[in-house]
């Protein structure tokens, strides 16, 4: 299980890759909607079922392309982000139906900061 076991540096994990500190895989579905119901099920197989994430497809897509008058960005990326995890939009019609999804090694001593682009 990821969570409990995750990656080292340069080992695959089903499909996916890892530095040691992030893991990064893709989803493609025929439709977004596939494409999340497949990560969320990643998700919960792999221990982080108890990650806050978007009720379904539609309001994921909300985070695709936020309001453009905000006040405050909190993050740069096109995406979602949930301590551990992020999930990126990639740019490029032939993804449009791709999901990105990077996890975090929570086990790291400066895993908050690092998450957050602090260090």
């Amino acid at each position: 299980m990821l969570r409990t076991n995750f990656p080292k540096t340069g080992e695959e994990y089903l499909g996916g890759e890892s530095d040691g500190w992030e893991y990064k895989t893709s989803f493609t579905g025929t439709t977004v909607k596939d494409a999340f119901v497949m990560l969320r099920k990643f998700l919960e197989e792999e221990g982080y079922e108890n990650v806050p994430l978007p009720k379904d497809a539609k309001e994921l897509l909300l985070f695709k392309n936020p309001p453009k008058q905000q006040q405050l960005q909190l993050f740069n990326e096109r995406g979602y982000s949930h301590n551990p995890i992020k999930i990126f939009f990639p740019n490029g019609k032939r993804k449009e139906n791709t999901l990105l999804l990077c996890v975090y090694n929570e086990n790291d001593k400066k895993h908050l900061v690092k998450f957050h682009g602090l260090v």
